[in-house]
């Protein structure tokens, strides 16, 4: 069982930035490979970047130069900074985690989900 809370999201205007925290209770947190992505209206989720149990992160190109996903072990939380955003970015973001300790980059791969939180950016 892994329990996950996103937050930080909210309102920016284009080219500033938030720092997306996913909060993981359960399981064992470095027992677990998480992921981020976002979804657009009536679109399936996107994947963004993921964070491995030994510490390998990836992100997806969308993502490279302006996003970072972190890890803090320690207090067992999951974190995206996302910088210069644009108005495409707007979505709702979410965290989630399999049961490996090695990452995917498909949605359907992660069992469990936080809620998700809104990020809206306008220009």
């Amino acid at each position: 069982q892994v329990e996950l809370v996103e937050s930080g999201g909210g309102w920016v205007q284009a080219g500033g930035s938030l720092r997306l925290s996913c909060a993981a209770s359960g399981s064992s947190f470095t027992s677990n490979a998480m992921g981020w992505f976002r979804q657009f209206p009536r679109k399936e989720r996107e994947f963004l970047a993921y964070s491995t149990a030994g510490g390998y992160m990836r992100h997806d190109d969308s993502a490279k130069g302006r996003f970072t996903v972190s890890r803090d072990n320690a207090k067992k939380t999951m974190y995206l900074q996302m910088n210069s955003l644009k108005p495409e970015d707007t979505a709702v973001y979410y965290c989630a985690a399999r049961s490996t300790p090695w990452g995917s980059t498909r949605h359907a791969e992660y069992p469990y989900w936080g809620q998700g939180t809104q990020v809206t950016v306008s220009s």
